[in-house]
């Protein structure tokens, strides 16, 4: 997959550019900052089917793996979970956007992530704080929703099952978040800092791509005027050193406090 450089930048305006391209092009910048040195090798979880961060990773000399059931076909993808994927190799990085907070088991998924990762290696994370989607954000968000289509976004699905409900919105949400079994934002930090060293997080704008003629910035300066709540997270960490157990019959020597 080619990239124009309005996808690598997030831009907004070209019919040409999918909300998809906006998304991994406001967040290329991030990703690509916190990732070691090319040609280091790199395996993204969840790619999607259009393949996430891998094309561009690619282009800039690394040598990346997405994996996801629906990922698309080509040497550098595998069709599969990655709950069941046998990497022959630890790679130097790990990439996950948006798709832990899906996971059946957070920690299980993590804990296999480590697994994958050479030592030092890196988790570089852009993850949804659902917990934070409040009232307010939604109805900014729904003001500035594209006109309809054949295939409407979440977003517009989640304002049209809202209306239906009748419901105040954060129990029709609450509701919605225990349906799809949505992890909370706080707990993939909870989860991630529990095998990882980080090194930077950060809150900003999750919903711009989905919205008609609003930019990252856009968003951001709502956030900032307190009109709505921040509710991407981009965290980056390193592979915590795993525990040995000691060996029978040694004196263990205890750490100096």
């Amino acid at each position: 997959m080619r990239w124009s450089a309005a996808a690598l930048t997030g831009g907004v305006g070209s019919i040409s550019v999918t909300s998809d391209e906006r998304w991994l092009g406001a967040n290329w910048p991030f990703v690509h900052a916190w990732l070691p040195v090319a040609p280091a090798r790199v395996l993204e979880i969840g790619c999607g089917p259009r393949g996430g961060f891998v094309p561009m990773m690619e282009a800039a000399g690394y040598q990346a793996t997405g994996v996801d059931p629906e990922a698309p076909p080509g040497p550098s993808y595998r069709q599969i979970e990655f709950e069941r994927y046998a990497a022959s190799d630890q790679v130097d990085a790990i990439v996950a956007c948006t798709s832990l907070h899906h996971v059946a088991d957070l920690a299980a998924v993590l804990d296999l992530a480590v697994r994958g990762l050479v030592p030092g290696g890196r988790a570089v994370i852009v993850e949804w704080a659902r917990e934070r989607f409040d009232e307010a954000t939604a109805r900014w968000c729904f003001a500035r929703l594209p006109g309809p289509g054949d295939d409407p976004g979440w977003l517009h699905r989640r304002q049209a099952e809202w209306r239906e409900s009748g419901r105040p919105w954060d129990a029709f949400l609450e509701s919605w978040v225990r349906a799809e079994g949505l992890h909370a934002g706080q707990d993939i930090l909870d989860e991630l800092d529990a095998r990882f060293d980080c090194q930077a997080v950060a809150y900003g704008p999750y919903f711009f791509a989905d919205l008609a003629g609003t930019s990252d910035a856009d968003e951001q300066a709502a956030i900032d005027s307190g009109l709505i709540q921040a509710n991407r997270i981009q965290y980056t960490g390193r592979r915590k050193a795993l525990r040995q157990r000691p060996q029978r019959n040694r004196r263990m020597s205890l750490p100096a406090r």
